[in-house]
């Protein structure tokens, strides 16, 4: 048996049973509203998690799987999540301001759009430690597909280190940001 067939083929079960759950929201949605404020909320909330949380999950959909099945890096595909977030929240707070009216999650979002101050600090924290998660997980994979982990590990352990505090430093002021503006009672 081979072994290297294993994980890929585990990560796209994942990547299903994932996409199962989006669409199974996504139904759920269309049947509380229709299938256009379904739609729309669905990705409201997909990008919700892309722009507020500090780690890559919502993107981690995207850019694990496609790391490891066409090598692209997860930093390139991150960048392209972020962008059709950013792009979709522009389209829908210009042409379908109301989607935003659907659930918790989709009502923090807008507000965290609306009011830049000090709302959009979440979106940088957000942006910082997801970028850091990403860039930690590439070179992890890099680490994984080197030849000579030895060599890596004696010189660039200590990088890695920085980086891993520095992200664990975004985590904390991620969670004290939220909680002095009010945020982490609604999110609970």
């Amino acid at each position: 048996m081979d072994m290297t067939a294993k994980p890929s083929r585990q990560i796209f079960i994942k990547f299903l049973l994932l996409c199962c759950l989006l669409v199974g929201y996504f139904g759920y949605l269309s049947y509380e509203y229709d299938i256009a404020t379904g739609g729309a909320a669905a990705l409201i909330t997909w990008s919700f998690f892309v722009l507020c949380t500090p780690v890559a999950d919502a993107g981690f959909l995207l850019d694990f799987p496609l790391r490891l099945l066409f090598g692209i890096r997860m930093v390139v595909s991150e960048i392209a999540v972020w962008l059709v977030a950013f792009g979709l929240n522009a389209a829908l707070m210009l042409y379908g301001p109301g989607y935003y009216k659907t659930t918790v999650l989709t009502e923090l979002l807008h507000t965290i759009l609306t009011n830049p101050f000090p709302y959009w600090g979440i979106i940088m924290l957000s942006g910082l430690g997801t970028f850091l998660s990403i860039r930690f997980g590439d070179e992890l994979m890099d680490v994984i597909r080197h030849r000579d982990r030895a060599f890596f590990h004696s010189h660039h352990f200590k990088h890695e280190l920085v980086l891993f505090a520095f992200f664990l430093l975004v985590l904390f002021i991620y969670y004290r940001t939220i909680s002095a503006i009010g945020m982490d009672a609604v999110m609970k």
